[in-house]
């Protein structure tokens, strides 16, 4: 009896750690899932292809929970401040949400936030956060943006990913504030710039 009820609790603990696995963010050495989704950039809707995108050079992708949020405006305006410094890095920025293209039109747009700056695409039904094993809450109904207006969808976790020209995750980074979240993806294309210049 003692024996099966060890065992019992070993399942239910090797149960709840694969569980865990599961949800946790893709990390430093992963592939980074390709993907393509409509995007806005200074208000106008494009096809994102991460693909092309890496093609130039790194890329930060960050996922954030939803446009016209607290957080969310703080992170995207300080990538905005900071967006000549990733420039100048050979560096790409795209946010995802899972707001749809009509809010992120505006959003991006806006001048105290994206401010026309790089491009925010739509996850509305949370693929691409999923493929990235992001944790995805459920909508809260009522939740009202900073603007008084019902948010109406889901929520990714905030996490950004650094991903090199070959498409490998260098960096992933998490659970932080919105604006340190931006100064560590800073840090990190600064660092992949200065290793490519050292190599003979």
């Amino acid at each position: 009896m003692k024996t099966k009820m060890l065992s019992l609790v070993s399942l239910a603990m090797l149960g709840a750690l694969t569980t865990m696995t599961a949800a946790a963010a893709l990390k430093a050495g992963d592939m980074a899932p390709d993907f393509t989704a409509p995007a806005s950039l200074a208000g106008k809707t494009f096809t994102a292809s991460l693909a092309e995108l890496r093609s130039q050079g790194p890329v930060v992708v960050y996922f954030y929970p939803s446009a016209y949020t607290s957080g969310c405006n703080a992170q995207a305006h300080y990538f905005a401040v900071k967006m000549d410094q990733f420039a100048a890095a050979g560096a790409k920025v795209i946010g995802v949400s899972l707001d749809k293209i009509d809010r992120l039109n505006v959003f991006s747009a806006d001048p105290m936030y994206c401010a026309g700056k790089f491009p925010v695409a739509a996850d509305p039904d949370a693929k691409i956060a999923l493929t990235y094993h992001l944790k995805v809450d459920p909508e809260e109904k009522g939740f009202k943006d900073s603007r008084g207006i019902e948010v109406g969808h889901g929520f990714a976790e905030r996490t950004t990913f650094v991903i090199t020209s070959d498409g490998r995750i260098d960096a992933t980074i998490g659970g932080m504030s919105p604006t340190t979240n931006v100064d560590a993806a800073l840090a990190e294309v600064k660092n992949l710039a200065a290793a490519a210049k050292s190599k003979p």
